[in-house]
């Protein structure tokens, strides 16, 4: 019944937007307040964890959704995303541009979370679209599919960092990120294939405008250089990454905090947005607030639908569904590469059901952790594939209770049912693509 009923919220929502027209910020927090309510939870304990779900989420992210969309805002009207635009068109080919999207993600989400990851990238991602004449969606499927995959399967993301703490794999964390680089690539590629296919099939605001690329860029006068144009983005990729590794490798005192401190993604991406100012043309009232509250007002409607999908998922959570998921009786599990299958499905329920990847990396690993110790599953390889088959399912699927979901369908203008097409469908054949991967790799090599 609490399957149906989170089931039946999420139809809710797509009905809502997709067919009524509803805005997707009253569709979700109705939904929430539907699955709260018709779960059984007490009425005012439904509206704490609205306002928790919605508030906390903003804790994490919203800083960050602001100042990413400030620094796009400057990279766009100083011309910086275009100059970007040809720079990376010539190291991988016009013909290519997705292909480009997805390294790029591939690349930047190993030490960046996927939702901020998305947010630095969003005026690079846009400007390739417009330098290269394609789809929009194509360029947000390649490089959201790119971003995700590293961020479910290769530390130092927290949540494969977790999942090898859970099973006793922490003394092999590289033998997992190697293993996670190579297990992840098939995952990007079928995310490329579907960019390809289908992203030219879904159709968005910004497609329809007439100005071409070469209009667009003589506007700008004088382009800026190519390093003034990287700095925004390579800075704060820079500190995160580099707060991930002082975290991943532990200790404590001034260097590591120090580190910690600049690798929060709030800070990275307000110090970005520091580096973004050489290329303002002039320091007046039309840069510094007028391009700044362009930036606030396109941050606005993304924050406040992310908020709510915050608030959905926290509802979500507080049901009980991983307390029933965790009740299963695993007792019928195979052996060898079939055991694999176990925590695959569990994190892919999980991840559908509550819409936290981490959360599903997380709680997986702890459940299946006794298990691993039974079937006497040790050494790095082993126990990298069982982190691959928790990540796997941790990828399937992205849909509305997902934050990443939300910053992606706002961030590349897509509606609801287009994101599903896009988003929804491609995590899911990553999943299957990665947990097979995953198999064969188990039979081959353990």
């Amino acid at each position: 019944m609490l399957f149906a009923i989170i089931l039946l919220g999420v139809v809710l929502i797509v009905f809502a937007t997709a067919v009524l027209k509803v805005h997707p910020f009253i569709s979700l927090i109705v939904a929430a307040f539907f699955v709260g309510i018709a779960a059984g939870l007490p009425l005012t304990e439904v509206v704490r964890f609205v306002n928790e779900g919605f508030g906390g989420l903003m804790t994490s992210i919203g800083l960050v959704i602001v100042a990413g969309t400030i620094i796009g805002v400057i990279l766009e009207k100083s011309g910086a995303a275009y100059r970007m635009a040809e720079v990376v068109l010539r190291l991988i080919g016009e013909k290519r541009p997705q292909l480009a999207m997805s390294l790029i993600g591939y690349i930047v989400s190993i030490p960046v979370f996927c939702d901020s990851g998305y947010v630095i990238l969003s005026s690079l991602k846009k400007a390739l679209a417009k330098r290269a004449k394609v789809a929009v969606a194509s360029m947000a499927i390649a490089l959201a599919t790119g971003l995700f995959a590293t961020h479910t399967l290769v530390p130092p993301t927290p949540g494969p960092i977790a999942a090898a703490g859970n099973i006793g794999a922490a003394d092999y964390l590289g033998t997992i990120i190697l293993v996670g680089l190579l297990i992840s690539i098939p995952a990007v590629l079928v995310g490329y294939i579907w960019a390809i296919k289908i992203g030219p099939k879904i159709q968005v605001e910004e497609d329809l405008e007439a100005l071409d690329y070469d209009e667009i860029i003589s506007t700008f006068g004088k382009m800026p250089s190519a390093f003034k144009s990287f700095l925004p983005l390579v800075v704060p990729i820079a500190l995160i990454a580099m707060g991930s590794i002082a975290t991943a490798l532990g200790g404590e005192g001034g260097v590591t905090s120090f580190f910690q401190f600049l690798g929060a993604p709030t800070v990275a991406l307000f110090l970005g947005v520091f580096a973004a100012l050489p290329l303002l043309p002039s320091y007046d009232n039309e840069t510094l607030t007028g391009w700044v509250g362009d930036g606030l007002k396109e941050a606005a409607p993304i924050l406040l639908i992310t908020g709510a999908g915050g608030a959905f998922g926290t509802v979500i959570r507080n049901t009980g569904v991983a307390d029933q998921l965790q009740a299963m009786d695993l007792s019928a599990f195979g052996t060898g590469a079939l055991f694999l299958i176990v925590p695959f499905l569990i994190a892919a329920a999980l991840k559908t059901a509550q819409g936290s990847s981490t959360t599903a990396l997380v709680i997986t690993s702890t459940l299946v952790a006794p298990l691993v110790v039974e079937l006497g599953i040790t050494g790095g390889v082993p126990l990298a594939l069982v982190v691959m088959a928790i990540g796997a399912g941790a990828m399937t699927v992205s849909h509305v209770n997902d934050s990443f979901f939300w910053v992606v369908t706002e961030f590349s203008g897509m509606k609801v049912t287009d994101a599903y097409k896009a988003m929804t469908m491609s995590t899911l054949l990553m999943g299957i693509t990665t947990i097979v991967v995953t198999m064969v790799a188990w039979v081959i090599f353990v």
